[in-house]
């Protein structure tokens, strides 16, 4: 029977027994991983979904848009998907330090803001890829989010002219096929999955939870989602302090 807590410190207290007990953990998560972070999250009342934009961003954010409204589609990238101020939140550290333990395995995120690696992770699976890979089209050579910043317009390659394609996976875009591999394979050799800040709504990458054939599914989100009928607990609360422990 699932158990449901949505006092912050109990989440925490919980996570912390329930993390020292397995051996296997993976982390699967989404952009509610970063809202502590000061980055808007898609779906929540806050979040992109809700702001007055000439376009939804879901349009945006497509492979169609990308190719048709570059301009467009720049300009929303610079400022609504690139947060080099961003920092680390207590959840980023506390998996990092879960890793060097030798208790995590693997976080298989769904964000793009490489939130992960800064505080120290090491096997982070992108399932939609990273602003801090941006690609020219025609030669191959790869530039920083710091240096798509400095751009206006549509960047173009200094070294051939090619255009530049932010290595992250658009709307109407496959996702690498090596990434979801090796997802799978984690998700399915953990004994503990946690779920955390994500709606699980947008798939295929919510289906790869599918896979999960361990004891211990735990969901950390502030929000109901459709894995929470079938997790042993449900913190409903902010990840942050849920992972202060």
């Amino acid at each position: 029977m699932s158990q449901t807590i949505t006092d912050p410190a109990e989440a925490a207290a919980e996570l912390s027994a329930r993390v020292s007990r397995a051996k296997r953990v993976v982390f699967f998560g989404g952009a509610g991983v970063s809202t502590a972070s000061g980055i808007p999250d898609f779906r929540s009342v806050d979040g992109l979904y809700h702001q007055k934009l000439a376009y939804p961003p879901e349009t945006m954010l497509g492979h169609d848009f990308y190719l048709t409204h570059p301009e467009e589609f720049f300009d929303f990238y610079r400022t609504k998907m690139i947060a080099l101020g961003a920092k680390p939140n207590q959840a980023h550290r506390k998996l990092a330090e879960l890793e060097r333990e030798g208790k995590l395995t693997a976080v298989v995120t769904q964000n793009i803001d490489g939130l992960h690696q800064l505080a120290g992770s090491k096997n982070v699976l992108e399932l939609h890829g990273s602003v801090h890979r941006n690609i020219c089209q025609e030669c191959g050579k790869v530039y920083s989010a710091e240096w798509i910043m400095d751009t206006t317009g549509v960047p173009r390659c200094p070294a051939c002219g090619g255009r530049i394609k932010p290595d992250v996976v658009l709307y109407g875009e496959a996702l690498d096929d090596r990434v979801v591999s090796e997802s799978i394979r984690q998700i399915a050799r953990a004994d503990m999955l946690i779920i955390g800040g994500t709606s699980l709504v947008v798939y295929p990458a919510a289906g790869l939870v599918e896979y999960f054939r361990g004891d211990d599914l735990v969901v950390v989100n502030r929000d109901a989602t459709p894995a929470d009928s079938g997790a042993s607990l449900v913190c409903q609360c902010d990840i942050a302090k849920a992972f202060d422990f």
